[in-house]
């Protein structure tokens, strides 16, 4: 049997319980990473990313909170420190997105949307940093979007959120790479989730979709697993400050 490319590796994910978080967790457990995984409200999701893990032979725990608040990103820091002693790899996956001409919408949707995708990951890489710089190593993986590049009506501000987390894995990639650290990101489009079942849910809606691609078909949320864990590996060594779009050729 191959050698597992994550085998002793400690892997921080949040949002795991559904979706590209979910697919994520799964092919990480399958890999050999010993996982602490965050949820908000998937909790089933989680454990059974956890079972996987614990089925293989290593270690898994579930931290339950909402990363747009600062003490369930410090509680999910202070609680893989203390179980692993470590953090390899942070994915900041867990996302919202609100649907709604941008003319209708609230400051207060538009609050919670950049506390969870921007606030959140800010925070989370705060806390983990020191933990890798003194180790002088870590992997850090950002859920962008394709939408961070052209953007889309009725979601602008949920855009705006992942131009932002484009740019600044840029720039903390940058910073950090002194370190041994490296920061990249993975924009999907064109793969169904909870997330975006109002572009792809009906069969008509999903054709147009497939047409629209050059491979004539929508992805899978294990394309996304599969970037992230080339991007987990020491497979990207000499790759940081990118951000692989995964989407089936839609935008290139």
């Amino acid at each position: 049997m191959a050698e597992r490319s994550l085998k002793g590796k400690v892997a921080l994910i949040t949002g795991a319980g559904r979706g590209f978080g979910l697919a994520i967790a799964e092919r990480f457990a399958d890999e050999g990473a010993d996982l602490v995984l965050n949820y908000r409200a998937s909790r089933a999701g989680c454990e059974q990313a956890a079972d996987r893990a614990r089925a293989a032979g290593h270690r898994a725990i579930v931290v339950p909170g909402d990363v747009a608040e600062e003490e369930t990103n410090a509680r999910l820091i202070d609680q893989a420190i203390k179980e692993f002693g470590r953090i390899d790899v942070l994915v900041t996956n867990a996302g919202v997105m609100e649907v709604a001409d941008f003319a209708a919408s609230t400051r207060e949707s538009w609050q919670y949307q950049i506390d969870v995708n921007i606030y959140g990951p800010l925070t989370l890489v705060r806390l983990a940093l020191p933990h890798m710089i003194e180790r002088r190593s870590g992997r850090i993986i950002n859920l962008s979007s394709q939408l961070a590049i052209n953007g889309a009506a009725e979601i602008a501000v949920y855009s705006g959120t992942k131009g932002f987390i484009r740019i600044w894995t840029q720039a903390l990639a940058k910073e950090v790479g002194q370190f041994g650290i490296n920061v990249n990101a993975i924009g999907p489009g064109g793969i169904p989730t909870d997330m975006s079942v109002h572009f792809t849910g009906t069969e008509e809606q999903r054709q147009r979709s497939e047409a629209r691609l050059p491979l004539r078909r929508l992805g899978f949320p294990s394309d996304v697993a599969s970037c992230a864990l080339f991007l987990a590996t020491d497979e990207s060594n000499f790759i940081t400050g990118q951000t692989i779009i995964v989407n089936g050729g839609s935008i290139m």
